[in-house]
């Protein structure tokens, strides 16, 4: 088989060859030109020395060029990696050489951008590329076996060095489970917000929409709140992917904006929990609901969703068709109803490991399951809720505590747009407990209504030793939060002071 030809081979064509594909900007592109031009990228990649099983970096703009070229990879049976442009130079560097790619195909946007891989690798630009395509022949799909490599997805590095998943090309046989689930099918447009080099942005902005004949509308850049209401009000999606810190912007412009978002049929939640006051809001201003999805590289696809209809802020969701999850307590047993354990997970399109890492993919890969590390309970009506990180579990004066809680308990206070919570070592080397939130309006109210939320809510063992307001909180480009730079801001300063 060949990934490539699964979406857009003659059985697919013959389907939906005329219907719209991509849409970018005033460009669209039918099934029939998207299938060519992912031919021609094929030929290309081999006038530029790319054989079948050679890995191939890319570092381009969410646009069909981008498009036909990544899929052209997999359809000359080399393996596609998307690459986020605003990794730091020592990130980049790392991810040529683990990767050991043999060339990366990067846009003259990025031409500073590009240039640690550059030190190691091939880099060809946009010219070049545009020469290759225009003497390349129409490329045939390499066959492929279903176990054989299609693309590597690299970790978003919150915590060190970026990750490289390998998954398989039986993988995109899973993608477009969650639109399923949601009621989107041949003809909907779909927008997603995030970035095709994230898994959760490729799979429901490109591959799950070709899959079911959708029409995927693609944003070159970083979309801020502005592009995205006029990308809505212009196109009208019938489904919006995005990520809980996009809702919270956009509930900043005007509400007789947001009344495009009414006639969004389905909108979508994932990368970070999403919070009950949130959801609460999102509604009151737009009468829709946000739907959860979760979701990791390890998997590629969707694990599981709440279904329309059953949505409150807290619930992630429901196991999807095929998708397998356990929770298991410390003791290593199945915990009762309502209380948390550790997510395991069985998915068809789940990676057999890290690439170049034996001892982290012993670790978290075993019999066939994966474990997430994410803390999670299920409910009596038998949903699934996102408890936090099980590696975010600190002692304090004996007791465990888990830095979700003060988060929540802030963030219910209308003077806290956000807040995260980290452990940070005091001055006699032991784990307490910092809150940083950002403030709606003024810093020092903020600061009060933090400290008297947590006093309210919490026990004392479970307050923080510090509270700090920050402008707004880092974030890596899939937006999660990056809480070892909280942390080191706190360390700094308290290293000022000794």
């Amino acid at each position: 088989m060949n990934a490539a030809e699964q979406l857009l081979g003659a059985a697919a064509l013959e389907r939906r060859g005329r219907r719209v594909a991509l849409v970018c900007g005033e460009e669209s592109l039918t099934y029939d030109a998207l299938a060519q031009r992912t031919a021609r990228s094929a030929g290309a990649l081999g006038i530029l020395g790319v054989g079948p099983g050679d890995r191939v970096l890319f570092m381009m703009r969410d646009t069909p060029r981008f498009a036909a070229a990544w899929l052209g990879a997999l359809r000359a049976g080399a393996v596609a990696i998307a690459l986020n442009s605003k990794l730091p130079a020592a990130d980049l560097r790392h991810i040529a050489a683990d990767s050991g790619a043999k060339l990366a195909l990067a846009d003259d946007e990025f031409a500073l951008e590009r240039a640690p891989l550059a030190e190691s690798l091939r880099v060809v630009s946009s010219a070049q590329w545009e020469d290759a395509l225009g003497r390349a022949p129409a490329a045939a799909a390499f066959a492929v076996g279903p176990g054989g490599p299609a693309l590597a997805l690299y970790s978003s590095g919150t915590t060190g060095r970026p990750k490289g998943v390998v998954h398989h090309h039986q993988s995109v046989l899973s993608v477009g489970a969650a639109f399923r689930e949601f009621g989107i099918g041949e003809g909907d447009r779909v927008f997603t917000t995030s970035k095709l080099f994230f898994a959760y942005g490729m799979e429901h902005g490109l591959l799950a929409p070709l899959a079911l004949g959708c029409t995927a509308i693609l944003y070159p850049d970083a979309p801020d709140s502005a592009a995205i209401l006029t990308t809505v009000e212009q196109h009208r999606p019938a489904a919006l992917f995005s990520v809980p810190t996009v809702y919270r912007r956009l509930l900043a412009e005007a509400r007789t904006r947001l009344e495009a978002f009414r006639g969004v049929r389905r909108l979508v939640g994932a990368g970070e929990r999403l919070s009950k006051q949130l959801y609460a809001q999102w509604r009151d201003a737009t009468g829709t609901e946000i739907l959860n999805l979760y979701g990791m590289s390890e998997t590629f696809c969707a694990c599981m969703v709440t279904p329309p209809g059953s949505s409150d802020g807290l619930r992630t969701g429901k196991p999807l068709p095929g998708v397998e999850v356990r929770l298991v307590d410390a003791a290593g047993d199945s915990p009762a109803t309502g209380e948390p354990g550790v997510l395991w997970v069985r998915h068809p399109a789940q990676a057999a490991g890290y690439l170049n890492r034996p001892a982290e993919t012993s670790a978290q890969f075993r019999d066939g399951w994966f474990c997430t590390r994410d803390l999670f309970m299920r409910d009596a009506a038998g949903y699934y809720i996102h408890q936090g990180r099980s590696d975010e579990l600190i002692k304090v004066a004996g007791q465990w505590v888990q830095p979700g809680e003060l988060e929540e308990a802030a963030a219910r206070e209308p003077a806290i747009a956000e807040a995260a919570c980290v452990p940070v070592n005091d001055a006699d080397g032991l784990e307490r407990l910092a809150l940083f939130v950002t403030p709606r309006g003024d810093a020092q109210e903020a600061l009060r209504a933090a400290l008297q939320a947590c006093e309210r809510a919490l026990p004392r063992h479970k307050r923080p030793k510090w509270v700090r307001a920050v402008g707004e909180l880092p974030r890596t480009a899939t937006g999660k939060i990056q809480r070892y730079k909280l942390r080191e801001i706190l360390e700094r300063e308290l290293a000022r002071k000794e």
